[in-house]
């Protein structure tokens, strides 16, 4: 009889509980409080920001998918990870050689592995054949190891675009020949290759 009295006595009205849940009710959710909407419209923005078009965009004349490649040849030259990260959609998907990759994170991670191991590298894209979406390139590339032996590279890229300029998916596929240092022909100074330095064409590769 004890403990039912203590009961009732803590017992809440049904006014009372009527008052609480409409109290409950008129805060507002998680993602409608002021501080939520704030941290929403920034991530908003930057992600606008991160994946507003790379032009030439598709559908691809000659003139602009010439460009493309040669923007891009720019970019990797540069050597910067989160510099060419940027070129291809969040979700890309890569073959580069017998390594299969997928989104921007295992790009950047792959690429910094790349230039260290691959040092005074220098490289010529040059475009094969295209569509309204679609690129194909082959390139050349010459780097040292740490042991100072030279190597050429000989490679073929398709690429695939989606409508915001970004390059969904990029299949490659590359040979390394050993050569001499004397027989390398990819002397400029590190970075973008000069407008007047010969293609892969007029170099006969």
């Amino acid at each position: 009889a004890v403990i039912s009295r203590i009961q009732r006595r803590h017992q809440p009205s049904g006014a009372a509980l009527h008052q609480a849940t409409r109290r409950l009710e008129a805060q507002p959710h998680a993602e409608e409080r002021p501080e939520a909407k704030i941290a929403a419209r920034v991530m908003s923005n930057t992600s606008a920001q991160e994946e507003a078009p790379r032009p030439p965009l598709p559908p691809f004349t000659y003139e602009s998918a010439v460009k493309k490649v040669r923007m891009a040849e720019d970019a990797w030259n540069s050597r910067d990870p989160d510099r060419i990260a940027l070129a291809y959609s969040p979700d890309t998907k890569w073959r580069n050689r017998n390594i299969f990759l997928q989104g921007r994170e295992e790009v950047r991670q792959f690429l910094k592995g790349k230039w260290a191991r691959e040092q005074e590298y220098r490289l010529i894209k040059e475009i094969w054949a295209h569509t309204e979406e679609r690129i194909a390139v082959r390139f050349v590339y010459e780097y040292r190891d740490d042991s100072n032996n030279w190597f050429r590279a000989h490679g073929n890229e398709n690429w695939h675009f989606d409508e915001k300029g970004l390059m969904r998916y990029r299949h490659a596929s590359i040979n390394d020949q050993q050569i001499l240092e004397s027989e390398r022909l990819f002397k400029w100074p590190q970075g973008r290759r000069p407008d007047d330095h010969p293609g892969l064409t007029e170099l006969g590769l």
